[in-house]
């Protein structure tokens, strides 16, 4: 499968992070011989710079991804996602969601479906309901926001921009790159802290292996 990254200016880089790291680095795989690669994909291929400064290569350009049923398409957030130059991502985002395959998106990126109309048909949470309609003024699909860090419904993943843990774990799953014991011992260990989930997902790949 190929994780199609969607890279644009003002990125907001702690919202990929825990997801790129654990894609990229197969460390926790329930196999890691899984065919699994993360393409970097811009408007443009000029680098962009991030919310936090750091420059990114696109590895091609929205114009030349060909996405197959099983990849999936990630829509970090950033400062323009109200922008036109987001038109073609976003046109390409909302066929995925309408044929029911894999589009995930956080913060910003989701105001950029409400303004397409592709939440509209499925559960969906944001930085909150308010932020869509106030952002999308067209925005009507509020009787199917959920208030909740992520929510994943029939292959469509969104998140709030404070839930970059929450959108890896929706992601992870729906991908099912973990094994389902070492995918929930994962996100409590992240979520908590704590030691004893630490321990259990050391248990978890033991076992596995």
């Amino acid at each position: 499968m190929t994780i199609f990254l969607y890279v644009t200016d003002t990125l907001a880089d702690w919202e990929i992070a825990f997801l790129t790291a654990e894609l990229y680095s197969k460390r926790f795989f329930a196999d890691k011989k899984t065919d699994c690669k993360i393409v970097k994909t811009g408007i443009t291929d000029k680098p962009v710079t991030t919310m936090g400064g750091m420059k990114i290569i696109p590895d091609c350009t929205v114009d030349d991804i060909v996405l197959k049923d099983d990849d999936i398409l990630v829509l970090p957030g950033a400062d323009t996602w109200l922008s036109p130059v987001h038109d073609r991502i976003l046109e390409i985002a909302s066929k995925r969601i309408q044929a029911g395959l894999p589009v995930a998106a956080i913060c910003g990126a989701t105001a950029g479906l409400a303004r397409t109309g592709a939440l509209n048909g499925r559960k969906h949470t944001s930085n909150d309901v308010l932020f869509l309609k106030q952002t999308v003024p067209s925005y009507t699909g509020e009787t199917l926001y959920v208030q909740a860090p992520a929510v994943s419904d029939r292959n469509l993943v969104t998140a709030s921009g404070q839930a970059p843990i929450m959108f890896a774990y929706e992601i992870l799953k729906l991908l099912h790159v973990f094994r389902p014991d070492t995918l929930e011992a994962w996100k409590n260990l992240y979520l908590t802290n704590k030691p004893e989930y630490f321990y259990g997902l050391m248990q978890s790949l033991s076992a596995a292996s």
